[in-house]
């Protein structure tokens, strides 16, 4: 008889219904699990869960059923706004092929999908009020004629029109004319430019009404982007007219510059104060952030943004704090669309986006009081609401877990931690000379592919000594590679015979060989193992507590650059002599599109240089904590591991390219390196073999970690720039996009 019960059984499990594809990825990513997770609590591997994902393959018993139990329990914590459409076993069995990728289309500039708020002073919202759908095509949105009474709303007649509405799924009523304005000031008339292209009237007479109007009326703001987490706040731009209608000085003093606000004591500060609207210790500055403490679920915040203070830098931003209002909101609007709405810096903002995947904590209904308030325990996956301190190798000097160092100690290599990246050059050798060029190639996002797929450590370090190597455990190790000979190495299964005095050492970022033992990244000595190498590590400081925090991050902006990138007419899958001829002048196609390229990539290295931000100023002294260390995304080990995955993967490919084709690079800078060669373009020495390059090598596209032209200059400018400051090991790959040089090369 239970023989027959087990067979009923399985049937049962068999027909077991689950959700469409889309819908068990987005209960998957509201929960903080990684694909990794899930596969390992139903013994399967990565690659089949992420089939079940994409709709390329369908659960079988018995997966079917645990799968199908997993996803029911997380509907239950992330219900969607509309109940998902359930697909049975006959459904499945036609649901066999990935469905066809979306067509690249023109920038949107409407509704933006999704962003999320980290205001830490304010509740947390709970997931139950605020349901989660799943998240729909950025797309247009038609401008709405229906406005409160004081106001109304009309369309410019601007030199470009917005998108033709795409579909997509429906808008949050709460934000229906996106994510921000550009408020400016035309024949006395104050109006609020926002994304596709709607202008509304703004009655407000003064900073605090312009607030309240932007809470109560505008219907601004973006939903979130993670279930446990809080939809964005909107954001106001003002320009030099709405800035001098509201009260406030155009640009900022000397000393308010140094000072990054203006003074406590200025009227416009005092009117917020009188209306009982708070600032966060930051000030009234480029980027203030406009407060009320929150009722329950009820938030009252808004983010300013003033151009003319210097809030969209122009090493970051370009031209964009120059352009007329509806071209700077098409800007902004892009950006927020897929990437987040801003909420800083573009470091800040790269920061931000980390803990909006992985919000610290989530929402929970106290079962006394019936009241929201903060889990005790925080969100799988994320880094917690709590810091932890580094590991003493980890820290930088100053830090106060080193307060016990006498004061002018200088720490070697074997008391710090140094991961940084590429900064070498050598001297050309004689047949390099006989060449004509020097050709560039830059690493796309090189940084955020470094970021992909890496385990990083969730929680605090733990010391041990004498341990064993393991590749999958990130931390930091004291290890002595001084032993490892980049003449004969393993590339892939087989050794190589190399030329070592013409390769730089992968394990330090002068590219120097080590002279005994020192502190490395979990990558960096995992691919001292991969080059054939045994490593006995002295002691190590691990995080058993580990996960792959940053995959979401990554995916995002790689997310936002590829669709940006494809608008500008770089796809993906061009072949390699078409992606170099899109590549030419792409930027002149849409100089504002172009804009958006530039703020994302700043965004992957600024947000990852915010994880060991310094101090600023403050009166700090060493030994004394500083302001960053407060947050628990401060985190020195994450920033360490990508920079060495990232420096690891391009000596890779270097060591790739020397052993099928006995070439070697003359200077490497970050994700620039340069090659003396024949030819003028990278297909000129790259080795492609009908259209396919060298496995683990370089390949050309738009992707990041793929490669692009960076610049070619011939080798007699070369010769002639070192020559000039006496200096033969000059890095010319920092030069080798325009031939610029205006001074000797100090490596700032």
């Amino acid at each position: 008889m239970s023989e027959l019960f087990d067979a009923v059984d399985a049937l049962l499990a068999s027909r077991a219904k689950l959700p469409l594809p889309a819908e068990r990825k987005r209960l998957r990513a509201a929960h903080g699990l990684t694909i990794d997770e899930v596969a390992t609590a139903l013994k399967v591997r990565r690659a089949t869960v992420s089939g079940w994902e994409s709709g390329k393959t369908e659960p079988r018993p018995p997966e079917r059923d645990a799968y199908a139990r997993l996803l029911d329990k997380l509907a239950e914590l992330y219900p969607a706004e509309a109940t998902a459409p359930i697909q049975d076993a006959a459904e499945s069995a036609t649901f066999t092929t990935a469905p066809a990728p979306a067509k690249a289309q023109t920038l949107s500039t409407g509704q933006a999908p999704d962003a999320a708020d980290m205001t830490v002073t304010e509740n947390i919202q709970a997931p139950a009020s605020a349901p989660v759908a799943a998240a729909p095509a950025a797309a247009p949105h038609p401008a709405h004629t229906t406005r409160p009474t004081s106001s109304t709303s009309r369309r410019p007649s601007a030199k470009k029109t917005a998108a033709a509405p795409a579909p997509a799924g429906e808008i949050d009523p709460r934000f229906e004319n996106g994510p921000l304005a550009v408020v400016d000031v035309e024949g006395g008339k104050v109006l609020a430019y926002c994304v596709g292209g709607l202008v509304l009237e703004v009655p407000a007479k003064s900073l605090p009404s312009l607030v309240d109007w932007t809470l109560k009326e505008a219907k601004l703001g973006q939903p979130k982007l993670s279930g446990p987490g809080k939809p964005a706040d909107p954001l106001i731009v003002l320009t030099e007219p709405a800035l001098e209608r509201y009260g406030l000085p155009v640009a900022l003093t000397e000393e308010e510059r140094h000072a990054g606000r203006i003074p406590e004591g200025h009227k416009v500060v005092k009117q917020l104060a009188r209306a009982q609207w708070k600032l966060t210790k930051r000030g009234f500055g480029p980027w203030a952030r406009i407060y009320r403490p929150a009722q329950g679920s009820e938030r009252a915040c808004v983010q300013l943004c003033i151009p003319s203070w210097n809030a969209l830098d122009t090493r970051h931003w370009g031209p964009a704090g120059q352009l007329p209002p509806a071209e700077l909101a098409r800007v902004l609007g892009a950006y927020a669309s897929r990437v987040m709405t801003p909420r800083g810096s573009t470091a800040v903002t790269g920061l931000e986006l980390m803990t909006a995947l992985h919000p610290p904590t989530y929402a929970v209904r106290d079962e006394e009081t019936g009241l929201l308030r903060q889990a005790d325990d925080k969100t799988p996956g994320s880094l917690g609401k709590d810091p932890v301190d580094p590991a003493p190798c980890e820290a930088p000097d100053g830090h106060p877990v080193l307060k016990d160092l006498p004061r002018f100690h200088v720490r070697g290599p074997g008391e710090k931690l140094f991961e940084e990246a590429y900064d070498w050059a050598r001297p050309m050798t004689d047949e390099e000379c006989l060449r004509r060029n020097l050709v560039g190639l830059d690493v796309n996002m090189a940084f955020a592919a470094g970021a992909n797929g890496l385990n990083v450590g969730l929680g605090e370090a733990t010391h041990v000594t004498n341990p064993a190597f393991d590749a999958k455990l990130p931390g930091s190790w004291l290890v002595d590679l001084s032993h490892v000979d980049m003449s004969k190495v393993k590339a892939g299964k087989e050794w190589v015979e190399l030329d070592g005095s013409l390769l730089p050492s992968p394990f330090t970022p002068k590219g120097e060989r080590p002279e005994g033992p020192a502190w490395y990244a979990t990558p960096t000595v995992a691919y001292a193992v991969e080059l054939g190498y045994e490593v006995r590590p002295i002691e190590a400081w691990v995080r058993y507590e580990n996960g792959r925090y940053l995959d979401g991050w990554y995916n995002r902006l790689r997310d936002a650059y590829l669709a940006t990138m494809a608008d500008l007419g770089v796809d993906a899958g061009l072949a390699p002599a078409d992606f170099l001829a899109a590549m030419d002048g792409y930027k002149a196609r849409d100089p504002e599109l172009a804009i958006v390229t530039m703020a994302i990539k700043a965004t992957v290295k600024g947000g990852l240089g915010k994880l060991r931000e310094r101090p600023r100023g403050e009166g700090w002294r060493p030994g004394e904590p500083w302001r960053a260390l407060s947050r628990p995304t401060w985190r020195p080990d994450i920033r360490a591991a990508v920079i060495s995955r990232t420096r690891i993967n391009l000596h890779r490919k270097i060591i790739k390219h020397a052993a099928f084709t006995g070439q070697y690079p003359v200077a490497i800078l970050s994700d620039c390196v340069v090659y003396a060669v024949n030819g003028e373009s990278p297909l000129d020495f790259l080795p492609y073999r009908e259209g396919k390059p060298l496995p683990g090598g370089f390949k050309l596209g738009i992707n990041p970690g793929l490669v692009k032209h960076e610049g070619t200059q011939s080798v007699l400018w070369g010769e002639e720039v070192r020559d000039r400051f006496n200096a033969p090991e000059l890095n010319l790959a920092r030069y080798i996009k325009d031939g610029t040089v205006t001074d000797v090369d100090n490596g700032e």
